[in-house]
């Protein structure tokens, strides 16, 4: 099994298109992991299917658009994708994965395979809920959530993750930097460019093998991915956004919370604070510097089309990126 084809970052995108087939031969599946006998539901069904179509008609790489769906990872097909996606919220068994399969996850992950762990970060207090808020409501956070830690401690023992840094070539690997937000409202436009997704990167973590990333857990992004039998976006997405506000650092050091309070790491390492008026709705934070600030929640066609295709060309950087080997 060998999967770093080649390492062709910058070259331009007429390559992918000429060359795919040579490089890559007929097809290029991707596998996703899908498991078996404890749920019936499946977060996002169409996610996957729509991100690889899209990958496909942007790169020009002969990508197979339906996913290769295994329900175990001693399943041999695993072995001709290069790409393994996990939706984390999909199974409730991690803990109790026998041995066998553990160590097969392994191997595929040594012999050069790449594996996308979705909703594998996911806040304090939607942990403490149950799965279904983290699918909804992705706080960005710089550290993997602590079920997955502990799976793949298991899986790689020898390897942590660590959190990939703004500058990683991830995010300029086809795409880079956001797309045109010119049609947001200004409030949102300032805080997407400045806080919450500079120069299009995003929260993440990682596990490089020999300077390899193997493993990449993210926030949940596949809910920016799907679309339905007419083309349009599956689902609407609101966007969240911290504003300051006079008075602020005075009026909320005492203010009652009727939800939880948790804390996040930041980029840098600091915490969060936050405080929750509800069970999954954030409703302002305490910063390391001791500055408050108050979550506000904006929603329209634009926001929501925008942030779709900024999850859809985070995905199609990720895919790529895993195809290069880098």
């Amino acid at each position: 099994m060998l999967f770093k084809f080649c390492h062709y970052i910058l070259l331009p995108l007429w390559f992918f298109g000429i060359y795919a087939v040579s490089l890559f031969g007929s097809e290029l599946r991707v596998a996703q992991y899908i498991s078996s006998g404890e749920r019936v539901y499946r977060n996002y069904p169409d996610a996957l299917p729509s991100l690889l179509e899209s990958a496909r008609s942007y790169s020009g790489l002969p990508i197979v658009t339906e996913p290769l769906q295994i329900a175990s990872f001693q399943d041999p097909r695993l072995a001709g994708c290069p790409f393994l996606y996990i939706n984390w919220d999909d199974s409730d068994n991690w803990s109790k994965l026998p041995d066998a399969e553990v160590a097969a996850l392994g191997e595929y992950l040594q012999h050069g395979g790449y594996v996308l762990v979705d909703a594998g970060i996911t806040a304090e207090f939607l942990r403490k809920s149950g799965g279904m808020f983290s699918q909804h409501h992705s706080y960005s956070e710089w550290q993997e959530s602590p079920a997955v830690r502990e799976f793949f401690l298991r899986v790689l023992p020898e390897n942590h993750f660590q959190p990939l840094g703004r500058d990683d070539p991830i995010y300029a690997c086809f795409y880079q930097g956001l797309p045109d937000g010119e049609r947001l409202p200004p409030t949102v436009k300032e805080y997407t460019l400045r806080e919450k997704w500079p120069n299009g990167t995003y929260s993440a973590v990682g596990i490089r093998l020999q300077g390899r990333l193997a493993v990449l857990a993210t926030p949940v992004i596949a809910m920016g991915w799907g679309r339905n039998a007419i083309g349009g976006w599956s689902t609407e997405i609101r966007m969240r956004v911290l504003e300051d506000g006079e008075g602020l650092n005075h009026l909320l050091t005492s203010a009652p919370s009727l939800g939880a309070k948790f804390e996040a790491r930041r980029e840098d390492g600091g915490m969060d604070h936050i405080y929750c008026q509800d069970e999954a709705l954030p409703a302002w934070l305490h910063e390391p510097t001791g500055r408050w600030r108050v979550f506000q929640y904006y929603d329209s066609n634009q926001i929501s089309d925008y942030t779709h295709v900024f999850y859809t060309r985070l995905g199609i950087n990720y895919i790529i990126a895993a195809l290069l080997g880098e």
